[in-house]
């Protein structure tokens, strides 16, 4: 039952990551700097905290009772992790949902997988797996067996971005997907796919906190501490997400004069805003729900590879809904849905190697 749970939550979750860039589709007038912040602030200050108190009243002071140096890690990690998720927007932006979402996620799968035993090799902990543990041993050479399978699906959609470009128009590439760029978008997509695995890293580095939240009396029912308790950890990284994005978001909206976007009166200014603010809240819904199967499942590198598959498939359902691959030829279609396949292949051969 737990682990039933677990996939349960685990779905849920990918299919809010794989969901929530879907409003912002709806913003109109807006330059994406405005957009994105304002669905940021929705995603890393204002919704978390919330869910947190709701479900752990004590979260705050588990923050400040813990070491300088924990909250600093998780919060640099969070930064780092802020990187990648900008850059995702951007990737997602140039590519679609489909070829985006599919580079994107299967890069972060791959890093998600083998960055936190690069780490422990270099400072090791009891308990946790290096490099060199994952070299020597069987479960660890399937884990990097799965990388290299991710690595080929990651090139197959790639290949299959250089056919549609190819194949369409400029006018029929941006009926589906208006500011469609396969090089650009394919470098700040591989960025950001390697730098948002560090998420993954950022909850092992706050588990502290989680584990003393789960300590708590529950709260909302029994168990209910335990089941939360990433809630508190989700606070510290997003914040250095918000760091990351706050700034570069400022910077455009200086460069750009787009922070008039907020007071002109011939765009939807309402329905701009509570689009974005749907998009932030569906956006962290995806941890809630992750933090949730992670805390049933109790394995973070194997909770990650769950998430990462759903939402893989999530997002190029959306693909499709938006017509993103209408008008290719059958080789076209066959190279994106192969391209795909082996990745998900990758994250199940991966997970199974966690799991050993």
């Amino acid at each position: 039952m737990h682990a039933l749970l677990g996939i349960i939550y685990h779905s849920l979750g990918g299919v809010a990551s794989g969901s929530f860039y879907m409003p912002f589709n709806k913003v109109k007038g807006w330059a994406w700097e405005s957009f994105w912040i304002v669905g940021g602030l929705f995603s890393w200050l204002i919704v978390p905290p919330i869910a947190a108190y709701l479900t752990i009243p004590g979260f705050f002071d588990i923050i400040l009772a813990s070491s300088s140096q924990i909250f600093a890690l998780t919060f640099t990690l969070g930064l780092c992790w802020g990187i990648g998720g900008l850059t995702y927007g951007l990737g997602v932006r140039y590519l679609g949902m489909s070829l985006g979402n599919s580079v994107v996620l299967g890069f972060c799968s791959a890093f998600g997988a083998i960055v936190p035993s690069i780490y422990y090799n270099i400072n090791p902990t009891a308990g946790k797996v290096s490099f060199t543990d994952m070299l020597a041993s069987s479960g660890g050479q399937l884990v990097l067996v799965g990388v290299v399978v991710c690595l080929v699906g990651i090139a197959l959609c790639g290949y299959a971005g250089m056919l549609k470009e190819g194949e369409l128009s400029e006018e029929d590439q941006k009926k589906s997907v208006a500011e469609f760029s396969l090089v650009k978008g394919l470098v700040i997509a591989i960025l950001s796919g390697i730098l948002s695995s560090f998420f993954n890293f950022g909850i092992e580095a706050g588990k502290t906190m989680a584990e003393s939240a789960a300590l708590l009396p529950d709260y909302l029912f029994e168990g209910s501490s335990h089941l939360f308790q990433n809630n508190v950890s989700f606070v510290v990284i997003l914040w250095g997400g918000l760091t990351t994005n706050l700034i570069w978001t400022t910077i455009l909206s200086l460069k750009n004069k787009s922070y008039k976007d907020f007071g002109n009166k011939s765009t939807p200014i309402r329905n701009n805003i509570l689009f974005s603010a749907l998009a932030g809240t569906t956006w962290f819904l995806q941890f809630f729900f992750y933090g949730m199967g992670e805390s049933k499942l109790g394995n973070g590198a194997s909770s990650w590879i769950l998430h990462m598959s759903t939402i893989i498939l999530t997002a190029n359902m959306w693909g499709i809904y938006r017509n993103e691959w209408k008008g290719v030829a059958p080789k076209t279609k066959w190279t994106i849905t192969i391209g795909i396949a082996v990745i998900i292949v990758s994250v199940v051969i991966v997970g199974l190697g966690n799991a050993m």
